[in-house]
């Protein structure tokens, strides 16, 4: 068997009741650490609180490489913790149909997910998202504007855009730092890049930040710790706005 547990968005104590207990049962567990992050915990914490090793797991050991999680599941129960809910990510549905190729049983024990926190935390109505995106740190020589054409997409139908903002082994993109990419993106397309932004960090902890303003303002605003996520709204409705207002100050 291979469960897919989602995590929650702060720390080892954000788990459901359900997933807490299949975790006590599993054989082997694994963390996958790539698509997502518990900022607010680390796995020596996880241990002590489920009572049996974490084995962390990256992108080429889910995706190129899943050999030992699946060998183990076909024997044992097999639970691997993810960030949020667990297929929100691609990788971790691409995981399922290869067991379900080997014959091996699965399930999913759904977590919160950024998805809708962000809801929660921003006041935007969750049934006006178009597309979401990805801003990724861009790199020598390249440097994709995609991201901007899915808001630019959105914004012509009068939709709100998550962009979810990159994370690497060593750094965690800042919503201040995905503004300025988005900026550059216009720029470079020669087009008036996005009048308006919301920024969240650290959903689901005590301590969550939110911001909405123009870019010239957000910029300048210290949103802490990650992990950091950026909103860019359509048109507010009026209680969108209110919400904003209220909770969202710069």
């Amino acid at each position: 068997m291979l469960t897919f547990v989602g995590l929650g968005l702060s720390d080892e104590r954000d788990i459901s009741v359900k997933g807490l207990a299949c975790i006590r049962r599993a054989t082997h567990l694994y963390l996958e650490t790539y698509t997502s992050r518990l900022t607010g915990t680390s796995v020596e914490r996880m241990e002590q609180c489920y009572g049996k090793p974490v084995i962390p797991v990256g992108r080429e050991e889910i995706e190129q490489r899943p050999g030992e999680i699946l060998d183990r599941a076909e024997n044992g129960e097999v639970v691997l913790l993810c960030g949020g809910d667990p297929m929100v990510s691609t990788t971790h549905a691409d995981l399922r149909l290869r067991a379900a190729a080997r014959g091996i049983p699965t399930r999913i024990i759904h977590g919160a997910s950024i998805a809708s926190a962000v809801c929660g935390l921003t006041g935007l109505q969750n049934y006006r998202f178009g597309k979401s995106c990805s801003l990724p740190f861009p790199s020598k020589g390249w440097f994709p504007v995609t991201p901007l054409s899915t808001i630019r997409a959105n914004l012509s139908r009068d939709l709100h855009t998550l962009v979810y903002l990159d994370i690497t082994p060593d750094r965690c993109m800042t919503v201040g730092e995905g503004i300025v990419l988005l900026e550059e993106m216009a720029r470079k397309e020669g087009i008036v890049p996005p009048a308006f932004y919301v920024g969240i960090a650290r959903a689901g902890s005590a301590e969550p930040r939110v911001a909405a303003g123009p870019g010239e303002v957000l910029k300048e605003v210290d949103f802490g710790p990650p992990l950091h996520i950026l909103a860019v709204p359509a048109t507010l409705h009026d209680i969108e706005r209110e919400y904003l207002e209220v909770f969202a100050r710069p």
